[in-house]
């Protein structure tokens, strides 16, 4: 029974020290390396690889938007075109991939290997005495072994070595020849007090898996600073866009007032020196006109960056209309400050990934406390041993050259045999301390790791001050914004107001030319400052959100983990 026991143990090693899966990948990032027994992906993976086929997708979605012969775009429709063409989105998505290797790395501690080595050894050398066996003394030596090794996940390191050696000679000495000699030996070793447990053993995999969860917050605070500046390059085309309507509504004024002044002078009814007001008026909304529009093609670029529509040629001249309100909606609710601000310090990515740098500096901690511990480990071998092969009787009182006289065959087999019968067993057990009387490495080590976890936990109270400052500007410039956008829309309705009086008194012949256009530019210049008070507000919004780390919720985002 102790037999066989020991034959199911032996065997079973390979099985029960399978190596901790981690956990599955996603598609397009699993690269766990197959087990040799998968012959032939092992193959191709190690003496066949596959050149990597690097295939950039083209930008998709882009023809859902069209109408007609433009792209008409909502601001939801716009964020859904940057989140899956924006290439810096792509990037960010990307770079987290090389944290979930990290993770499969530091399996590797607890992957099994396999060494195995054979050799053969033809000896020949001259005897200086007849007990040697012969004149000239010829070995074959034939060595050959095989072992398994490997770490468990509680730190247990576990060995199986299986050998045998077949040497023949013309010693006249040697009973047993050929003689096969084989041996197979279990043992482990167990640490006591460094690397001791579980979790001790895991340690490297719990820091992979928690720089993993800080990498998902960069990459989340990444797309929200990306999402925030593609958001405010569509304001800013609104913006353009009806900059230039603006600009050429005062460029249909200044035409109006300059052909009705030369009127007035084919009739007589000014002076030739009252025309070239007018005419520089005219000349001055045509530069501001053609301004325009070298900013709004220079917005649509911009935007066209944002969403990938550079990438396809078709789309890179294609008109893009946007069809959000320029005007923001009424809302005269207050902000609750401090509401925001305890919103900013809980959805912050930034802040989270500063915060779990702390769950990875107390784990780092946990490792340098580790490595100040004393090696001591108890360690055990189980070792069987055989022996096979033609055995030859020689009388002791025989003559030089008397033949020796066979008494039994027998080859590697016997030698097996008598392995697993575990009739000449070896047991040891024991225990090993390597105790460093000073061990300043470790010691520093540990000093490294107090001051880090030291560090970071000003930069988390110095990114929660930067936070608390940064939404209460953001909340300020909010309200300004908020504040201007009302000023404006009065101060368009006095120019207006200013106008049309102006408009009236130069038709009765009150006022010249002057006052009029001066009307005129002043409710050009009006209508500039609302478009531009607007947008600025709706830019402050985006900003806001972003500072209070709701600007994903808020536009009903949801990223992949």
């Amino acid at each position: 029974m102790n037999r066989f026991a020991l034959i199911l143990f032996a065997f079973a090693l390979p099985v029960a020290a399978q190596p901790l899966k981690p956990p599955a990948m996603q598609e397009d990032t699993n690269h766990d390396a197959p087990w040799v027994w998968q012959t032939g992906s092992w193959l191709r993976n190690v003496f066949a690889p596959k050149p990597p086929l690097l295939q950039l997708r083209a930008p998709v979605k882009l023809e859902d938007y069209l109408a007609g012969d433009k792209l008409e775009l909502s601001l939801r429709n716009y964020l859904e075109l940057v989140l899956v063409n924006n290439t810096d989105i792509e990037i960010s998505r990307v770079t987290i991939e090389t944290q979930k290797n990290a993770i499969q790395r530091a399996f590797g501690v607890f992957d099994p290997f396999v060494t195995a080595g054979y050799t053969t050894t033809r000896s020949t050398q001259p005897t200086i005495d007849q007990l040697a066996g012969a004149a000239t003394l010829s070995n074959l030596n034939q060595p050959f072994n095989f072992a398994y090794n490997q770490t468990l996940s509680t730190g247990t390191q576990i060995r199986s070595s299986f050998g045998w050696n077949r040497l023949s000679t013309n010693n006249a000495f040697q009973t047993t020849n050929p003689a096969y000699n084989s041996s197979w030996q279990m043992g482990f070793t167990q640490p006591l007090l460094r690397n001791r447990g579980r979790e001790i053993a895991r340690l490297p995999i719990t820091i992979a898996r928690q720089r993993l969860r800080g990498g998902q917050y960069n990459v989340e605070d990444q797309v929200i600073r990306l999402l925030q500046n593609a958001e405010i390059a569509y304001w800013n085309l609104i913006e353009a866009t009806e900059a230039l309507k603006v600009q050429e509504e005062g460029l249909a004024l200044a035409d109006k007032s300059l052909k009705r002044t030369m009127r007035e002078l084919e009739l007589g009814a000014v002076s030739a020196l009252d025309i070239f007001q007018p005419q520089q008026t005219y000349a001055s909304a045509e530069i501001a006109v053609t301004q325009a529009r070298f900013r709004v093609a220079q917005s649509e670029d911009q935007l066209r960056r944002q969403m990938g529509a550079d990438l396809n040629p078709r789309f890179r001249t294609v008109p893009i209309v946007l069809t959000e309100a320029v005007l923001p909606p009424s809302n005269d609710t207050a902000f609750e400050k401090e509401k925001l601000v305890t919103t900013a310090l809980e959805r912050r990515p930034d802040l989270r990934n500063a915060r779990n740098d702390l769950d990875v500096d107390d784990l780092s901690i946990r490792s340098a406390a580790n490595a100040l511990r004393p090696n001591f480990n108890l360690t055990g071998n189980y070792t069987t041993q055989g022996v096979g092969g033609d055995v030859y009787q020689r009388p002791l009182l025989a003559p030089p050259g008397t033949p020796l006289q066979l008494v039994s065959r027998g080859g590697l087999g016997g030698s097996l045999d008598q392995l697993f019968g575990f009739g000449f067993p070896i047991y040891q057990m024991g225990l090993q301390l390597n105790f460093p009387l000073r061990d300043r490495r470790a010691a520093a080590d540990y000093a490294d790791a107090l001051v880090t976890r030291k560090i970071d936990a000003l930069q988390v109270r110095q990114a929660e001050q930067n936070i608390r400052l940064d939404v209460l500007n953001r909340i300020n410039q909010v309200e300004n914004s908020k504040a201007s956008v009302k000023l404006a829309q009065v101060a368009v309705d006095f120019a207006q107001k200013r106008m049309d009086a102006e408009q009236k008194k130069y038709d009765l012949g009150t006022i010249n030319i002057f006052f009029l256009l001066d009307a005129q530019n002043a409710l050009v210049n009006a209508r500039a400052q609302l478009v531009q008070q607007s947008l600025q507000y709706r830019r402050n919004v985006v900003n806001l959100l972003q500072s209070t780390g709701t600007l994903l919720e808020e536009r009903n985002i949801v990223l992949e983990k």
